[in-house]
């Protein structure tokens, strides 16, 4: 059934419904106003008669039956339409004209009341009639049928009304209906015919004027611009899926294949010299520990590639600094590193996420940042510049080249001594492209050596929460930029 159809139904219903209800409360009203008007007229009517009805009695007291005839008739002519009683004291009635019950014993002896008898009702007033000595008792009736006909046609009236209340109501409703679901059918129309892999942006949300159909064409349009954010992410997660799998496949042939060859030469020579089988221990265990790193860097790269905004948040970066220092100095124990950092540097960041910058930044320049065979000596700096924090990472080893300082950042990108896994500064870029920042490799400027730059933008107060970027797939290109 149709929503139009159903409020004209509910309407043709709910009004007949509404009408009987204030005919409930306004028939009582209606009757006490009725009964009301027609005490009024017996009082009037009482107070014309009373002075006739005190003459009537002292006429009868004194017995004068010819000024008592007379003082009967002009009670009688006062009276008119109406039913009237006059007794005295001793019940002696002296005067019983007009419509009156034939049992006097139902008048009442004082007050307003209805009397009914025989089918007939009668509306009374009783009135005590005293004239100096003399005292009686006058009783003016009028019919009570008249209040009850008036009574009677405000109910036709109020049924009648009802009647035609019913289909009238239904059709104002069902046309008041009609037009107002008219912009909500449009809707229905268009997102029948809306092809999802179209997207949101064919669903352009045009006001109707309608503030609930504008609501609900706000809602759908919501709705597809979620699904296709969530569509997209899910494609960018299957293409990260499918990139881990073939960089894997790809990079651990070659440590899978030297530890199967050592693996064969120790199983088909049993009897080995100890030398050459500590050799081959030696490169099995390299191996070993080269799959392991490969395999967490890519793990780390495909995580750095599906991570949504709600695991971002108010990060000191010094602080964050300072404990990755004292981490790599437990890792790197032969290496001084040194480090002058401000006392807060609050980043819209990933905590996890810096942690593998920070990490990979430190260890990189913990191998690499040696002179001959002096140890490594790095130095870790963080500033406030304007709105950005600034981390550089310095070391007095041999340097990059200009020409290779952008391949640095490259996945697999390894130079001819490098025992890593070639992702570590992939993983710097990454995460530093994620916090809305840039990584670059540069010259030491103070003496020979590396310098790592990595910008980053502070924390605003007040400001909105920050959107990342457009998601990169680190493990399936070749080349990715530094930002």
């Amino acid at each position: 059934m149709k929503l139009s159809t159903r409020i004209a139904l509910g309407a043709a219903l709910l009004v007949p419904l509404l009408v009987a209800a204030a005919a409930a409360l306004l028939l009582p009203l209606v009757n006490a106003d009725l009964h009301r008007r027609q005490d009024a007229q017996l009082n009037d009517r009482a107070a014309a008669l009373l002075p006739s009805a005190r003459a009537l009695l002292t006429a009868d007291t004194k017995g004068r039956p010819k000024a008592e005839q007379n003082q009967q008739r002009k009670v009688l002519d006062a009276a008119l339409d109406a039913g009237v009683r006059v007794a005295a004291a001793d019940g002696t009635v002296l005067l019983s004209a007009g419509s009156q019950p034939a049992d006097p014993q139902l008048l009442p002896a004082a007050g307003t009341v209805t009397v009914r008898q025989g089918g007939a009702s009668w509306r009374v007033l009783t009135v005590k009639v005293n004239s100096g000595a003399t005292a009686g008792t006058l009783w003016v009736l009028a019919p009570a049928g008249a209040p009850t006909e008036e009574l009677r046609a405000v109910r036709r009236r109020v049924l009648l009304v009802a009647l035609l209340a019913a289909p009238l109501s239904g059709l104002i409703a069902f046309v008041l209906a009609e037009r107002a679901t008219l912009p909500l059918r449009r809707l229905g129309r268009r997102a029948a015919v809306l092809d999802p892999r179209t997207g949101h942006a064919v669903f352009a949300h045009t006001r109707t004027g309608t503030t609930e159909v504008d609501e609900l064409s706000g809602a759908i349009a919501l709705l597809l611009s979620r699904y296709d954010e969530q569509a997209a992410r899910t494609a960018h997660a299957l293409d990260t899926a499918r990139s881990f799998s073939s960089a894997a496949s790809h990079e651990l042939r070659t440590p899978l294949m030297s530890l199967r060859t050592n693996l064969d030469v120790l199983s088909a020579h049993p009897d080995l010299p100890e030398a050459e089988r500590a050799e081959i221990l030696a490169e099995l265990q390299q191996d070993h520990a080269r799959t392991v790193d490969l395999l967490s860097a890519l793990s780390t790269l495909a995580r750095g590639d599906l991570v949504e905004v709600s695991a971002f948040g108010p990060v000191d970066l010094a602080e964050l600094v300072d404990a990755a220092v004292a981490e790599a100095g437990r890792r790197h124990p032969q290496t001084v590193f040194r480090t002058e950092l401000p006392p807060e540097a609050r980043v819209f960041g990933w905590d996890a996420g810096l942690r593998i910058l920070l990490d990979n930044l430190l260890g990189n320049a913990a191998v690499h940042g040696r002179s001959g065979d002096a140890p490594a000596e790095v130095d870790v700096r963080l500033r406030i510049e304007g709105a950005a924090a600034r981390l550089t990472v310095d070391d007095r080893g041999p340097g990059i080249p200009p020409a290779d300082r952008a391949a640095v950042f490259r996945r697999f990108h390894r130079g001819p001594d490098s025992p890593g896994s070639g992702l570590g500064l992939t993983l710097v870029a990454q995460q530093a492209a994620l916090h809305r920042g840039s990584a670059t490799a540069t010259t030491r400027p103070d003496s020979p050596g590396c310098r790592f730059d990595v910008r980053l933008p502070l924390l605003r107060d007040h400001a909105p929460t920050p959107e990342l970027p457009a998601p990169r797939a680190w493990l399936g290109a070749p080349e990715q930029p530094t930002g």
